[in-house]
């Protein structure tokens, strides 16, 4: 009997732009901050984008701005989010209980564990204004450094769909 196998070769991802954005404020206040300086309108989800792994569930805040007039969609996520794991001990005696927490980072990204945050810009459009945005961003006092970066060099694609 004769088999036949089925070779899908097109590849259907959405091209975007990632911009890397080290920055130490909370994602709300970077937010805010893009809103002011950038002109944009990001509003936090009410969803934001979870993971489970090792029985945890991990989240990350999610900011999105659709811009109808010139038809992108930008959305800013963290990278890092701490959770901390909490355990009681007790060793038998009747006072001697201990109370030890324990705090892990875990990573939207792991192969980028120094940024802080990332702007995902995706258009209906060839082209974004980069140069533009990028200065825009860079001019914020409050942001230490933003740069593109090259979608070869992310392993875990997958992490960055949010719909």
């Amino acid at each position: 009997m004769a088999t036949h196998k089925l070779i899908f070769d097109e590849d259907f991802e959405e091209p975007f732009t990632l911009i890397a954005i080290h920055c130490s404020e909370e994602a709300y206040k970077l937010a805010y901050l893009m809103n002011r300086h950038l002109n944009f309108r990001l509003k936090r989800r009410h969803i934001d984008l979870d993971f489970s792994t090792e029985g945890l569930l991990i989240t990350f805040p999610l900011y999105d701005f659709d811009d109808v007039h010139k038809y992108t969609r930008f959305s800013l996520v963290a990278n890092k989010c701490k959770s901390v794991d909490a355990g009681l001990q007790s060793s038998g005696g009747l006072f001697a209980e201990m109370f030890s927490e324990k705090a892990t980072v875990h990573y939207l990204l792991p192969e980028l564990k120094k940024v802080d945050y990332f702007l995902k810009i995706y258009s209906d459009f060839a082209s974004v204004p980069l140069r533009k945005f990028l200065s825009e961003i860079n001019d914020i006092k409050q942001v230490i450094s933003a740069y593109t970066i090259e979608m070869d060099a992310i392993k875990s694609k997958n992490n960055l769909i949010f719909d």
